[in-house]
């Protein structure tokens, strides 16, 4: 099931487990070590879920690394079905000769 205008990783993040908790930027970028600023580009959407925060998320927060990627991928995906063009793009017809 494809869901509708997805949200950033970050954006779920802040929802879920730093806002009714009211855990800083600071508290949970420390329990993933990581620094805070690499935190709150991730809680701002301006850099992505990669593999190895995946796993830091998975460990410090729950659900799979999977599952972090995932959500990743799919706000990824939804974002390019907005804005790439594929007019111009075809389909190759693989015909064995």
């Amino acid at each position: 099931m494809t869901m509708l205008n997805p949200p950033h990783p970050g954006e779920f993040i802040s929802d879920v487990y730093m806002e009714p908790f009211g855990y800083s930027c600071r508290f949970v970028a420390k329990k993933l070590d990581v620094s805070a600023s690499t935190l709150n580009r991730i809680l701002k959407g301006k850099s992505s879920i990669t593999p190895e925060m995946a796993l830091r998320l998975s460990k410090a927060l729950g659900r799979t690394p999977e599952s972090w990627l995932l959500m990743q991928d799919n706000y990824d995906l939804w974002q390019a079905k907005q804005n790439v063009n594929l007019a111009k793009v075809h389909p190759i017809d693989f015909v064995m000769a």
